[in-house]
């Protein structure tokens, strides 16, 4: 008869498989973040030189600079709020790819979550049987015992 009960190390093995998955979808959402406020610090600073080459637009109207200038600036400014519309769009962009990866990390974590379940029951199923094991070899002594004493 086998006494031996060995763990099944599959689930073990799932499971740190599944933890490494993990690992690499939340390193994605961190670079993703950053991605985004990056993206989003851009959009500040070109909002704000839009800005100010508007007030200057205004303020050059009321000091009338030549008709080249005032084209060079308003040119300038359709390329910034085209530029504001290109940083926009990667914004949405971004954040689309961090919902998806906020939905990849949660399906990861269901999965994790299952193998460490199965890795669970299958520790207690070999708890078990080696608890029923050595409660027989405890029954199996004591009827030995019980069997040498001497009858009076």
């Amino acid at each position: 008869m086998n006494d031996t009960v060995v763990a099944r190390p599959c689930w073990t093995i799932l499971t740190q498989k599944a933890e490494d998955k993990i690992a690499i979808i939340q390193n994605e959402m961190m670079l993703a973040r950053q991605r985004l406020q990056s993206l989003k610090t851009s959009e500040q600073r070109i909002q704000k030189m839009y800005d100010e080459y508007r007030d200057g637009l205004t303020k050059s109207n009321a000091e009338s600079v030549g008709m080249r200038e005032a084209m060079n600036q308003r040119q300038f400014m359709s390329q910034l709020l085209n530029l504001m519309q290109r940083v926009k769009t990667d914004i949405q962009y971004t954040e689309n790819a961090i919902t998806g990866i906020k939905e990849q990390l949660i399906a990861q974590e269901r999965e994790r979550i299952k193998m460490q379940t199965l890795a669970d029951q299958n520790a207690m199923a070999v708890q078990r049987e080696e608890n029923k094991k050595d409660q027989r070899r405890m029954d199996a002594l004591g009827v030995m015992q019980f069997n040498l004493k001497p009858q009076t």
